[in-house]
């Protein structure tokens, strides 16, 4: 665009000189405006670029300042589900700990229950055995006796 307005400009000049020194002062146009209009063109241009520029500025700020926000909540929803994911596996934490203290209580009680159970079982062994070497005592006895009574009525048949 300046290289119009100077091979412009250059026209008018040679145009000037071919008509005399003494002709009338030529502006230079280019696409039909004369430098004043372009001035007030340009600055036409620069008022409407401040007037809807500071609309745009407006409206980026306003959607940056809403994408702001959403990711403000979504960082606090992101927090308190942290917060409840914590609680969440110091409650487990905690319900696995008294597990495992319940089993060893029960390990511990059926321990002692087998203990008692084997001394049970040995007391009861040793009262069925007394029992029996007395049963084997007493038809021991009873045969001998038997025996006795029997050579006694043969001695005394004879």
């Amino acid at each position: 665009m300046a290289n119009s307005l100077l091979v412009l400009a250059h026209a008018a000049v040679e145009h000037a000189e071919e008509h005399g020194a003494g002709a009338a002062h030529v502006e230079p146009i280019a696409l039909g405006l004369t430098p004043g209009a372009w001035a007030a063109l340009a600055m036409l241009v620069l008022i409407l670029f401040a007037v809807f520029g500071a609309k745009v500025h407006k409206t980026l700020g306003s959607s940056l300042d809403t994408s702001i926000a959403e990711i403000r909540r979504q960082l606090d929803e992101a927090r308190s589900l942290r917060a409840e994911a914590e609680a969440l596996r110091k409650e487990y934490a905690d319900k696995i700990a008294n597990a495992e203290k319940d089993a060893a209580a029960m390990i511990e009680h059926a321990g002692e229950e087998a203990e008692a159970i084997v001394a049970k079982a040995k007391v009861d062994a040793t009262d069925v055995i007394a029992r029996r070497e007395k049963m084997a005592g007493d038809k021991i006895a009873a045969a001998e006796l038997a025996a006795v009574s029997e050579l006694r009525a043969k001695a005394a048949g004879a």
